[in-house]
């Protein structure tokens, strides 16, 4: 009996979790990318001796890639080298002051003293962000819940109340910590799904425990070598991967999917598995009509970004590998930004300066600085122009220099920069949404698209627009129960 055929469309990592996970199953599996290489917005750019993560540049939770390894009896140490960073990250206030973060419990209570926060009110709040992950994990993450039927099914009403549901995310923080550089840090936590900590959900500070009980890794020479990692998983069990294939409609016969179109050839399937975003797929491949297109207005995009990766050729020794440089008013950039969908006069920035960890990203006395402030996503009917992305721009460089970056202008051998036009048009993204859809407690409560089309029942779906949402470790857990799904589903 010959195995089913799988395609998955798109490579990048929920789509290559998904592709794994399914070959380990017995399924036929190949992949359909339309850009060069695999990895999706886990990318890379080299230039001039420089090394830059383009997109994710932050690994948590290590344990749940690893699975992919070991289910193939393999480790992941072989395959992927990563390593602990300290500190975890540096925040820098308008104020002079600068907070690091660390997991030791003994050098964040000295942390938490530069600003005149209580350690024991830090320590509380985490032990409230643990008891949320636990509870968060043990369902929605962990079994792949998708639907309030699963959820009622698997926590009983009695559990609903311990989600902390009445309030906001900073509404949560606000309980245990009382000064705003505190507040500021740990609403932060959500630029992990691109959301504000006014609008999201209390339980997702269920976020500062994945940092703080399992750690902040840095992988060897860059965080795409996951991807080449995961590159020979695929060729060792059998994964086809087609690059340069740019998936242009998938047919459909009935309730079923029949297959898709890539490049002008038709390719059978028995089950077709969609890394593209739900929308952008449901819109452009399917061809599904208005009605049914309104039915998921309520997975708005995440925010996006400007994305920009700058060369020097100085380093600037305050800054650790991971910094914060935040907004004087960071109520009002998070209003900016997902309310009246502006950009921000004075964003919160985040910037990466890997060489701190890893001298072979710059050349020597050198370094490559990913910086990168969150911005609304794409409107259509009223769309910036790449002037008034450049004009931003200016202002992150205006703020780096008067924070403490001096001539950083001066510096800047290598330039390039990404807005939200072009990370839909190299990823096909929701409105140049980088980590799929926001997190709303009015909106969506936090909740993404089921893993399973509601139409086409052998069609599935995978990445930061489906449940548990964006983010490394949650795209590979949801490929990971994108397989499950797909094992149940068709063995009923």
């Amino acid at each position: 009996m010959r195995s089913k055929q799988v395609i998955v469309i798109g490579a990048g990592l929920g789509g290559l979790s998904a592709a794994i996970s399914l070959a380990q199953r017995g399924y036929s599996v190949a992949i359909h990318e339309k850009n060069a290489k695999i990895g999706g917005k886990l990318n890379v750019l080299k230039e001039g001796g420089y090394t830059f993560d383009l997109g994710p540049s932050i690994l948590t939770l290590p344990h749940i890639l690893g699975r992919l390894f070991e289910r193939s009896g393999k480790h992941m140490s072989d395959y992927i080298p990563i390593r602990p960073l300290r500190p975890h990250w540096r925040n820098f206030f308008e104020d002079g002051k600068v907070v690091d973060l660390y997991p030791e419990a003994d050098l964040m209570a000295a942390e938490a003293r530069k600003v005149g926060e209580d350690p024991a009110r830090v320590v509380r709040f985490l032990k409230y962000s643990a008891d949320l992950f636990d509870l968060v994990n043990a369902g929605y993450f962990e079994q792949g819940l998708d639907t309030a039927k699963d959820f009622r099914r698997f926590y009983g009403l009695a559990n609903f109340l311990r989600f902390d549901l009445f309030r906001s995310m900073h509404g949560g923080v606000k309980r245990f910590l009382k000064t705003p550089h505190m507040q500021d840090i740990f609403d932060y936590f959500i630029k992990y799904v691109g959301s504000s900590a006014y609008h999201a959900p209390a339980f997702m500070n269920c976020m500062a425990t994945i940092q703080f009980r399992y750690d902040l890794w840095y992988v060897d020479g860059g965080l795409y070598n996951i991807a080449l990692g995961l590159q020979r998983l695929l060729d060792e069990i059998g994964v086809v991967v087609h690059l340069h294939s740019e998936v242009t409609e998938v047919r459909k016969q009935g309730a079923r999917v029949t297959g898709l179109v890539a490049n002008g050839e038709f390719h059978p399937a028995d089950i077709i598995v969609s890394n593209m975003e739900v929308i952008p797929a449901y819109e452009k491949l399917l061809l599904e009509d208005d009605a049914f297109m309104r039915g998921l207005d309520r997975f708005e995009p995440s925010c996006s970004g400007l994305v920009l990766e700058l060369g020097l050729d100085c380093q600037y020794p305050q800054l650790a590998h991971h910094n914060f440089i935040f907004s004087r008013h960071q109520r009002e950039h998070f209003h900016t930004v997902f309310r009246k969908r502006q950009l921000p006069p004075d964003p919160t920035i985040y910037l990466v300066a890997a060489s701190k960890t890893d001298p072979t990203v710059a050349p020597p006395g050198c370094d490559c600085l990913k910086i990168l402030p969150h911005i609304p996503y794409i409107d259509d009917a009223h769309p910036l122009s790449r002037d008034d992305y450049m004009a931003l721009k200016e202002r992150v460089l205006d703020k780096l220099e008067r924070m403490g970056l001096k001539d950083l202008r001066r510096h800047v051998v290598f330039e390039h920069c990404w807005t939200p036009q072009d990370i839909r048009e190299q990823y096909y993204s929701n409105k140049g949404s980088i980590y799929g859809v926001v997190s709303d407690r009015f909106k969506n409560l936090a909740f993404k698209a089921p893993k399973q089309s509601t139409k086409y029942p052998n069609l599935f779906f995978v990445g930061g627009s489906v449940n548990p949402g964006g983010g490394m470790p949650m795209v590979v857990l949801c490929g990971q129960n994108v397989a499950n799904n797909v094992v149940a589903w068709d063995q009923c």
